[in-house]
């Protein structure tokens, strides 16, 4: 059995390694191209409604009444949802990656938070009936005042934008933030030959992806329930949609795997558990659908992010202190914030070896749509203001940038800012082969450094 093991293992390696470098098509791409790829929108029910969600006009307001009557008398609408008929009305989506608490509701009831957030669920035989019983739902609303900004939501006096919390922040084992500490920033500085500070903002940015969020669930037979989704995360939607509902795990049943577009922007589980319970009270099959408009408005965005880098900077080019104030803007819930923003934490001294760091990585809560995944979420955005500090440091003291960041990269044995050591780095070597494709010039010095090479 060992020997036949062996053979087999090593006869995979081989043929993994007919496949280092060689082109082959997707397996998809055929069905893509000729239009045969079958998306969640392109299945037909019969008995089909639509469900069209009442959102809120206003970034923060008290709900003080809603009446539905009018709606119902739409010729075509079927049904109405609110608050009160949500099992469990709050998104678990926190408590499935171990953080807690959770601060969503699935349909508000005491409060809206931000612009477009959803209240009403109405369900019709067409889109048309559905939007005109969404319009006559009367909602009367209590304005309140809203925070924007995220470092006004941290003064004191703000208005207070999550009850959940209790403040607009995220609390990370007792600390309004989280920290990183390395070594002694101050006593660095002071040291430094030369110290600076710059402020880099960046904005929400949108996925906009060419086919917008949604789902259909349709009942099956022995009382159980298939979502059809465009969904990124099947098992996490699963998950979420279960407890939400108080449903056995086993009566639902999620379809995917084809998106037209997600870029991390279709991990949310918004559509699917009103959808799923949308199915359960008509017993027809239920599509929830954003439009462009709402794609727009109501789907997370990269959160915008606030970052104050102040550097220490020796004139031989050793970065030696690194001090980082950083602020994610959550929007008015968690979703996945709290995680992005430990990332970013993590991620702040960037890929260099800095023997002093201090970083505070805020998650705050504001008046804007919630923000969440998207592509490299908590780290792309201050990869871009960690590299554009780097060229301003070179500049400073007069060194080439490519060799500027070759002498402070990590090297094999390097300890980071947060106490892990550092493994398989291959940074100098990196930056030394894009050095040579660009034909840009290096010193001989710096062409003869090595990740592998502690102090080359």
């Amino acid at each position: 059995m060992l020997e036949y093991s062996s053979k087999y293992f090593a006869e995979e390696r081989n043929q993994s390694l007919h496949e280092v470098g060689v082109e082959r098509p997707r397996s998809d791409v055929q069905g893509h191209v000729t239009g045969r790829t079958q998306f969640y929108a392109d299945r037909n029910f019969p008995g089909l409604l639509h469900l069209k969600m009442v959102r809120s006009p206003h970034h923060h307001a008290r709900i003080k009444s809603i009446d539905v009557s009018k709606a119902l008398k739409v010729p075509g609408v079927v049904r109405v949802l609110t608050a009160a008929d949500i099992p469990s009305n709050i998104y678990t989506i926190l408590c499935l990656i171990q953080v807690e608490p959770n601060d969503e509701p699935v349909l508000a009831f005491d409060k809206v938070r931000y612009k477009g957030e959803q209240i009403v669920a109405v369900l019709a035989d067409s889109q048309r009936a559905a939007r005109e019983g969404a319009a006559r739902v009367k909602v009367v609303y209590e304005p309140l005042p809203a925070v924007f900004d995220v470092e006004e939501a941290l003064k004191p006096g703000a208005p207070l934008v999550n009850e959940y919390h209790g403040r607009n922040w995220f609390t990370y084992e007792g600390h309004h933030c989280r920290r990183v500490r390395h070594g002694d920033v101050e006593k660095a500085f002071a040291a430094a030959d030369h110290v600076i500070e710059e402020k880099y903002q960046s904005s929400p940015i949108e996925h906009a992806p060419t086919e917008t969020t949604g789902c259909i669930v349709v009942p099956d037979s022995n009382d159980r329930f298939t979502c059809y989704s465009n969904t990124q995360a099947l098992y996490f939607t699963l998950d979420n949609s279960a407890l939400i509902l108080k449903s056995p795990f086993h009566k639902l049943r999620l379809v995917g795997g084809t998106v037209g577009g997600g870029f991390g922007g279709k991990v949310d589980v918004i559509v699917e558990p009103i959808a799923f319970l949308a199915a359960m009270l008509a017993r027809r099959p239920v599509k929830y659908e954003f439009s462009r408009e709402e794609e727009m408005q109501v789907s997370s965005p990269r959160a915008a992010e606030r970052i104050y880098i102040k550097d220490g900077v020796m004139n031989d080019g050793r970065i030696i202190a690194r001090k980082v104030r950083l602020y994610v803007d959550a929007g008015a819930y968690s979703r996945h914030s709290p995680y992005g923003t430990t990332k970013a934490a993590a991620h702040m001294p960037g890929p260099y070896t800095i023997p002093n760091v201090w970083v505070d990585s805020h998650c705050v809560y504001t008046n804007r749509t919630p923000s969440s995944a998207m592509r490299g979420f908590g780290v792309t955005i201050g990869d871009f203001a960690l590299e554009v500090q780097m060229d301003k440091l070179a500049r400073l003291i007069g060194m080439d940038p490519m060799e500027f960041r070759i002498l402070n990269a990590y090297r094999d044995g390097d300890l980071k800012a947060h106490g892990k050591e550092t493994t398989g780095a291959a940074l100098v070597e990196c930056i030394q082969a894009a050095a040579q494709l660009a034909d840009w010039p290096i010193g001989e010095r710096y062409k003869a450094m090595s990740s592998q090479r502690k102090g080359a």
